[in-house]
């Protein structure tokens, strides 16, 4: 939308990051404000968030500024606690005001996540769309406006804003996903905001790091491989697939010779994905994976859907989900899927983790078809336990499907849920809705730090391994004593 209508005035006493002020329009008089209506579930507002750090760094020394308008959509997500979270793993600089109550969200008349909307030196809004890929847009806008600013004499002098400094001395660094050998001797993790993978033995030594240090998308020996953010890991045989999400490319760690390649992707985000020879298609963020005849599963979460790695032919190709975001059951292409970031596979079904819609899906993989296992839209969420008709979760990114259980990484209900398929029932074994916790208090063994925004759980020999990802620890859960530990993890 291009046009000019007057801005509207920032709330007072609404909480404010990465500034040491409350900022205000009158305050930012005579600067381009490019405000970015988003929140933290939604893989494209995370889309819009290089494409706003390049126009940041284009323009750094000019009274250009970019501000976050957090507008949330999880009950979750209004946590201020939960958002600083959100800022620290991705990194985001900029100033970000909570929008308590959507009351800015509704004053801009947006309608969808992200919007961007860009304020000229007047206080005017000049331009308003919302979508990801606005970056050449919202570049020639600002290189209109400042030189016109600049010719009116109007413009100021650019103002100092704080610039946050992200400290982290723990081990993991909120940790992704969690995958373990065939043998069951070691698990890997992604390291995600270490940019590496770490191969863990059971006595919680780390045996190997592949990766790591700055981002990047280098292939080569272990300790000049990069990766950025990587989520998904799956140890097949001597190699490990890792989904390596913001480079949106999936990559082959050769155990044997201590490699890493890439065997899709361009390092270039794709918006509609075509199918071909796996090096030369682009991905979009790329979320888990799952391997089943010799075709490795994608939850390709930019695009809403399902691909697969043909690896003897080392193709990608399109297998599920339109690319609309809704939950729609039926055959492969009509189906529809919302932000899908967690797979596993149990016999004939692959089980999908949809976070948008909090929800859990499966494919049935003879008959083709989508169903849904519990979920009934876009903001339908909560924390509801028994009859599957009326289970609620939230934000889910995790699923491990084994024997009839499925093991369920109900994210931004900070817990772990289980699903009897059979008995078409879910019951929580780890939190209690809006609390943080929960293991048998009165057990001298409870560990009563509870989970936090967990992302991944699995299940090796009666204990759930969980990626406890904003708490930056890998957690354990034992079945039979219904005890949750923290796993030691020893340099």
């Amino acid at each position: 939308m291009f046009g000019t209508a007057k801005a509207r005035e920032f709330p007072k006493n609404f909480t404010w990051f990465n500034t040491n002020n409350p900022l205000s329009l009158e305050i930012l008089r005579g600067h381009v404000i490019v405000l970015d209506f988003w929140t933290y579930c939604c893989i494209n507002c995370m889309h819009m968030l290089p494409d706003l750090k390049w126009l940041e760094n284009k323009y750094r020394g000019k009274p250009f500024v970019v501000i976050g308008v957090h507008s949330a959509k999880f009950d979750n997500e209004q946590n201020p606690e939960n958002i600083q979270e959100a800022l620290d793993r991705y990194e985001i600089e900029h100033p970000i005001i909570i929008d308590e109550k959507m009351i800015i969200w509704r004053s801009y008349g947006v309608q969808g996540w992200p919007t961007i909307a860009v304020i000229d030196p007047h206080g005017n809004v000049v331009y308003q769309q919302s979508g990801e890929g606005q970056r050449e847009d919202l570049d020639d806008v600002i290189q209109v406006l400042l030189p016109r600013g600049e010719a009116q004499g109007i413009l100021a002098k650019p103002l100092e804003i704080f610039r946050p400094k992200i400290k982290h001395r723990s081990i993991l660094r909120y940790p992704g996903k969690i995958s373990f050998a065939p043998d069951g001797a070691m698990f890997a993790v992604s390291d995600s905001n270490h940019n590496r993978i770490l191969l863990i033995d059971l006595t919680g030594k780390i045996r190997q790091v592949i990766g790591g240090g700055e981002e990047g998308l280098v292939d080569g020996k272990f300790e000049s491989a990069r990766f950025f953010r990587p989520q998904g890991v799956l140890w097949h045989d001597s190699e490990i697939y890792v989904a390596d999400t913001e480079n949106h490319a999936l990559r082959e760690v050769n155990l044997e010779n201590k490699s890493v390649k890439t065997v899709a992707g361009t390092g270039k985000q794709g918006h509609w994905l075509e199918e071909g020879k796996g090096a030369s298609v682009m991905l979009s963020s790329p979320w888990d994976l799952a391997l089943k005849d010799e075709r490795l599963f994608i939850a390709m979460a930019g695009t809403h859907q399902i691909w697969y790695y043909d690896v003897k032919e080392q193709e990608i190709k399109h297998y599920a989900g339109s690319g609309s975001e809704n939950i729609i059951d039926g055959q492969l292409k009509k189906a529809q899927f919302a932000q899908p970031s967690g797979l596993s596979i149990d016999g004939k079904f692959l089980y999908v983790a949809d976070s948008e819609v909090s929800g859990i899906r499966k494919i049935d993989l003879e008959k083709g078809v989508v169903e849904t296992v519990a979920g009934e839209g876009l903001f339908v969420f909560g924390h509801e336990d028994g009859e599957l008709s009326n289970a609620r979760f939230q934000h889910p990114l995790g699923v491990n499907a084994v024997n009839g259980s499925i093991y369920v990484s109900d994210t931004y209900n900070n817990a772990i849920r289980v699903i009897d398929a059979k008995k078409k029932t879910v019951s929580t074994l780890v939190g209690k809705p809006g609390i943080k916790t929960m293991c048998r208090i009165d057990d001298k063994e409870c560990d009563t730090l509870g989970l936090y925004e967990p992302s991944d759980v699995k299940l090796y020999s009666n204990n759930l391994f969980i990626a406890d990802t904003n708490n930056h620890l890998i957690r354990t859960f034992d079945l039979e004593k219904m005890v949750l530990k923290t796993f030691r993890i020893l340099q």
